[in-house]
């Protein structure tokens, strides 16, 4: 017995030095994440000059290449060799009778017979290769909005800072947290930025049904509007979505919170299968266990006034740095 728990002593030593090791490069990670580089980006997708940036359009095609170029810069591979694009067309009928946007190759032939609307979008993918060539995890956000309305009166740009730019400050920082701890992660990291979020889930849905290691992704985490106070008296509030088969996402979140004390008070809401609202739903149709941080509806959902000064940047950034460690638990732990 005694001989027994020697081994077990001695092995916990030997691995006490790798244990160190990957937790002090999560931490550098952490540590990188800021709200300069928050606001950074933020600014740049709400500017005026893009738009609104709805799919489809030329607006929408300079945030894709400023993604692109941001994820060249952190040293992130594209995912397919043929670059960091994915592109997809979607068609739907004459605007007039009001028929959704489809992507699915019949429903484009179908659709093409006749009068119809066509669209053509892509998504930004990246890749940080794991050791563990078969496994994935996805960190996603939608990067498009609503354009701009010019029969409005005053204001007609819809700048969408919480809708969605918010969401895609969070998986920049994140994919350049992964790449600032120098730890190769066990599962390949995928950092996605969605296309035609708002014209139906259009790009992650095309993503999960023309990807062929579907199978292989075990996980999703999602970001969608991340800045906004849905009640001034609750600064820190946030809603964590997660699948309620996997209840040790919600433990994640309370031990992180705990450690690293963060400044957020989460609504932690279990799913049987968390479908709406928003891109998490593509993955979760699939059987994929998923994680997705909203902090509700305001005033400005939707609006021209949906503008990057009312952003809660400090729930900004401590939302980012509480993804960014359930993004590495995903990424390292064995089994959840």
């Amino acid at each position: 017995m005694k001989r027994t728990i020697c081994i077990y002593l001695l092995w916990g030593w030997m691995m006490c030095p790798a244990l160190l090791q990957a937790q002090t490069a999560m931490e550098k990670g952490l540590k990188s994440i800021n709200r300069t580089s928050a606001e950074a980006i933020v600014g740049f997708l709400a500017d005026d000059e893009l738009q609104g940036r709805e799919a489809g359009t030329r607006n929408s095609r300079i945030v894709a290449r400023y993604l692109a170029s941001c994820l060249k810069e952190a040293g992130i591979s594209p995912l397919y060799d043929e670059g960091y694009f994915q592109p997809f067309e979607a068609c739907a009928k004459e605007r007039q009778q009001r028929s959704r946007w489809q992507i699915h190759p019949d429903s484009i032939e179908q659709l093409k017979q006749e009068t119809h609307r066509s669209l053509h979008m892509a998504n930004v993918l990246g890749l940080i290769p794991g050791q563990r060539a078969d496994e994935y995890v996805v960190i996603g956000a939608h990067f498009d909005h609503l354009g701009i309305d010019i029969t409005l009166d005053g204001d007609p740009i819809y700048n969408g800072a919480d809708d969605n730019a918010s969401g895609v400050s969070a998986v920049m920082q994140i994919a350049r947290a992964f790449q600032a701890s120098g730890q190769k992660p066990l599962r390949n990291v995928i950092i996605a930025f969605w296309d035609g979020e708002e014209k139906g889930l259009l790009g992650s849905r095309y993503f999960a049904g023309n990807c062929d290691f579907i199978g292989k992704i075990k996980g999703y985490l999602n970001f969608d509007m991340i800045g906004r106070n849905n009640r001034p008296e609750q600064p820190r509030h946030v809603v964590y979505f997660y699948t309620a088969s996997h209840p040790a996402f919600g433990q994640w979140l309370k031990d992180d919170i705990a450690r690293y004390r963060l400044k957020l008070e989460p609504d932690y809401r279990a799913w049987n299968q968390p479908t709406g609202g928003s891109d998490n739903a593509s993955f979760a149709l699939r059987d994929i266990p998923i994680i997705w941080y909203h902090t509700d509806g305001h005033p400005d959902y939707h609006q021209p006034t949906d503008h990057a000064d009312r952003l809660n940047w400090e729930k900004v950034v401590e939302i980012t740095k509480a993804a960014y460690l359930n993004a590495w638990r995903l990424a390292h732990e064995e089994t959840y």
